[in-house]
């Protein structure tokens, strides 16, 4: 059987076989390379870990051949798609990193209406590709998330109101399993693991290659930021609030609290000002949205009203340059009802309190086809809260606003407690209690992935992760 042998490197840990990999063709990368500082690094620059291997992975095959070489000499596993995770569980310390990240085609079936995407793609590739034939699926919004684990956590984007989280437009996929075997999962294959996928994270193997279905969208959408004073925060959240309760499903909104950041297309004496900006998506025609986005609008005078038709794939990339690759991340998240005066206080008292200029909250309204899915029809959990909110301290690398943002999401999130309803599982940072994991599904869902995991990773060799424990398995 053929072996690739690491490349410029040695591996100087036992055991003395980690040269090689039996059936490998993609690139072996250990701490000798000349790339392995830039081929361990994440977007989330406040990991620093030190894998002994990682695999660069060119195809399924190279996939299972990592994963039976992994579990042979009992290495630690860590999975990479797009590496975009806050928690930055694409990286283990002295095991092996399965990287997905050269794994990046897309296909397209604009008859059939159904995207077939590797596991290492980024959402840019998907809506590239995608939007080649006016077609859109839920994805992320930042160009840069990885397709695989968003997807995997759930998929909150700006058309989930209208087409459902990413995991409602999942088809099948094809999964490694902890046994080394290449399952696909679909309604019709693999039914539990299906089932499981769509929103299970990565508890369950390694998804090479995911088929979507799409709709149509694009290529021009309506959308833009409006822009208020941070002064006015409570007037605009009262005002967002009773607009929301009747918005059409075609409407996507997330609010962000912080300072105007320097993006294209907003004025440059506005730049690190203290605002509340809604941005907003609307998946229809264009003289719809005007109509139902004209009392938001002109609810309260805002700074800047930016809404206008933009290009769909444009809009999609628009704040990418506020979330840089190698910047310094710290999440803590939850979900929320309704935004009663009591809570619009809460988040109008503390969303400002930051001491860096690039920290910021996003609050993101969901409802609409996210709540019509069943509960326990996928494993997405908590599907009938109105809101996810992200308290994110942000700070580049050398400035010294960490402890004190860091302290500022952790007191914001004490503030949030009477109000928590559950939270997304791609939102979970690293040091979270272990109940949040089962917070993320609820009791019923959370048993039901027990099981699953119990049958197809019983070892718990897919642990590097938000975990799933199975019933016997290691912690």
């Amino acid at each position: 059987m053929a072996t690739t042998t690491i490349e410029q490197t040695s591996i100087r840990t036992h055991p003395p076989t980690l040269g090689a990999i039996d059936g490998f063709r993609g690139r072996l990368i250990g701490a000798d390379h000349a790339d392995y500082d830039s081929a361990r690094a994440l977007w989330n620059g406040a990991i620093d870990r030190r894998p002994r291997l990682i695999a660069r992975c060119c195809g399924s095959a190279d996939v299972i051949a990592a994963v039976r070489f992994a579990r042979e000499h009992d290495l630690e596993i860590a999975v990479r798609g797009g590496g975009h995770n806050v928690a930055g569980t694409a990286v283990c310390d002295d095991g092996i990193v399965i990287d997905l990240s050269a794994m990046r085609a897309v296909r397209v079936d604009p008859a059939g209406r159904r995207a077939w995407v590797q596991g290492g793609a980024l959402w840019g590739d998907v809506d590239h590709e995608t939007q080649l034939h006016g077609l859109v699926t839920t994805g992320g919004i930042v160009s840069h998330t990885g397709v695989a684990g968003l997807t995997l956590g759930g998929g909150v984007g700006w058309l989930m109101r209208k087409h459902g989280l990413t995991v409602d437009n999942l088809l099948a996929a094809d999964v490694v399993t902890a046994d080394g075997a290449l399952r696909r999962a679909s309604a019709d294959e693999h039914p539990d693991l299906f089932w499981a996928l769509r929103g299970g994270g990565g508890n369950f193997g390694v998804v090479t290659a995911f088929e979507f279905g799409l709709h149509r969208g694009g290529p021009t959408v309506l959308a833009g930021p409006v822009l208020w004073d941070a002064r006015d925060a409570k007037q605009v959240l009262r005002s967002y609030r009773d607009f929301v309760r009747d918005a059409p499903d075609e409407l996507g909104t997330v609010v962000r609290f912080g300072t105007a950041p320097p993006l294209a297309g907003i004025p440059a004496e506005l730049h690190w000002r203290p605002v509340v900006m809604i941005g907003t998506c609307y998946a229809g025609p264009i003289d719809d949205g005007e109509r139902a986005l004209g009392p938001l609008r002109a609810c309260v005078p805002p700074l800047l009203d930016g809404v206008g038709p933009a290009p769909y794939v444009g809009f999609q990339s628009a704040i990418d340059s506020t979330v840089l690759h190698g910047w310094n991340y710290y999440w803590k998240s939850t979900h929320l009802p309704e935004l009663g005066d009591e809570l619009i206080d809460v988040l109008a008292g503390h969303a400002f309190g930051c001491a860096s200029p690039r920290s910021y909250v996003a609050l993101f309204h969901l409802q609409g086809a996210v709540g019509r899915v069943a509960d326990g029809a996928t494993a997405f959990g908590n599907r009938q809260a109105s809101h996810a909110i992200t308290l994110d301290a942000v700070w580049r690398p050398g400035e010294d606003f960490g402890a004190r943002d860091t302290a500022w999401a952790r007191a914001f999130f004490a503030a949030l407690g009477r109000f928590r309803q559950g939270v997304y599982v791609n939102f979970l940072g690293g040091d979270e209690d272990p109940g949040r994991v089962r917070e993320a599904y609820g009791a019923g869902v959370y048993e039901r992935l027990v099981d699953v995991k119990t049958r197809y990773d019983p070892g718990n060799v897919f642990h590097h992760n938000q975990n799933i424990r199975p019933r016997s398995g290691r912690a």
